[in-house]
């Protein structure tokens, strides 16, 4: 199809109004320019005034720019903040979470510390320990109360002997292994330990309960001489446990006693010294006649 000889007169007249255009554009601009390079080697002082004026000139729509920056800056940064506010948060619980377990770890390490420091203290005491372990594991949630620590007969540790951390006494060995020995809590109902009250001397029986507290009753005396806050210790007597040794403290009276908490709490103690009997020539209970009867029986 052919084009209209009126469309192509009105397209010729646009492109030649366009290059006019253009050149006087151009035209402007270079005079502009001359006459500025000119009028700032003839007359610096006056370049210098008329570019104040140009810059008077620009300046209210200038300064409704850069007003108009700081609020959409601001919603820029809302939206920003909006939109990584839920990664923010998440890593804000993550270093929480990890400051605290890092908080307990050191306190651990603190009290950890502390104890050991303490058992070094006892190692220098006039007993000297015949062994010094770790204690491995517990059974304070049964009725029966055991431990188990990382010394045995190789170390030179034999059943019967006394048992303590840095705090007081736990209990004494039962059973001993090449390398591991069982310890047998005093808050088991088979261990019985003679005390004194430390203040005066007051001769006491102390036994176990099967829980985390002590029976403990007065030998001698008549009625409850006994208050809470009273500190026992190990008085020496029967040739097991070594005298004045930490036992606990009274936290509760009964009829014709009280009940004390221990001071050593197998399961917060790290480690434990095995110290020699009282008495040189203490040896445990002989076994049953049943087991000695079957014994000569298998020989």
């Amino acid at each position: 199809m052919a084009i209209h000889s009126d469309d192509r007169h009105s397209y010729s007249r646009r492109a030649h109004y366009g290059a006019f255009a253009s050149y006087v554009v151009a035209l402007t601009g270079a005079v502009a320019g001359c006459l500025a390079a000119t009028l700032w080697i003839v007359d610096p002082v006056g370049f210098a005034n008329l570019r104040m004026l140009v810059a008077e000139g620009t300046a209210p729509a200038a300064r409704a720019i850069n007003t108009g920056k700081g609020p959409i800056s601001d919603i820029e940064d809302s939206i920003s903040a909006w939109w990584r506010a839920g990664s923010q948060n998440r890593e804000l619980r993550e270093n929480l979470t990890n400051t605290r377990r890092a908080i307990i770890h050191a306190h651990g390490l603190e009290a950890e510390n502390a104890q050991l420091r303490r058992l070094l203290g006892l190692t220098r005491a006039e007993t000297r320990p015949i062994a010094i372990a770790m204690l491995l594991s517990t059974s304070i949630s049964s009725t029966r109360r055991y431990a188990n620590i990382d010394a045995g007969f190789g170390d030179g540790v034999r059943s019967g002997q006394p048992v303590r951390s840095a705090d007081g006494l736990i209990g004494r060995t039962l059973e001993v292994g090449p390398t591991v020995s069982r310890v047998l809590l005093i808050t088991d109902r088979q261990n019985v330990v003679p005390a004194v009250r430390a203040r005066d001397g007051l001769a006491l029986l102390v036994s176990g309960r099967g829980d985390e507290l002590l029976d403990v009753r007065a030998l001698n005396a008549a009625g409850n001489p006994l208050k809470i806050g009273d500190v026992l210790h190990s008085s020496g007597s029967g040739g097991l446990y070594q005298p004045r040794t930490p036992i606990g403290v009274i936290v509760r009276l009964t009829m014709d006693g009280g009940l004390a908490s221990p001071f050593a709490d197998p399961g917060a103690s790290v480690g434990v010294i095995v110290e020699p009997a009282a008495n040189a020539d203490f040896s445990e209970p002989p076994a049953p006649v049943e087991a000695s009867t079957d014994a000569q029986s298998g020989n």
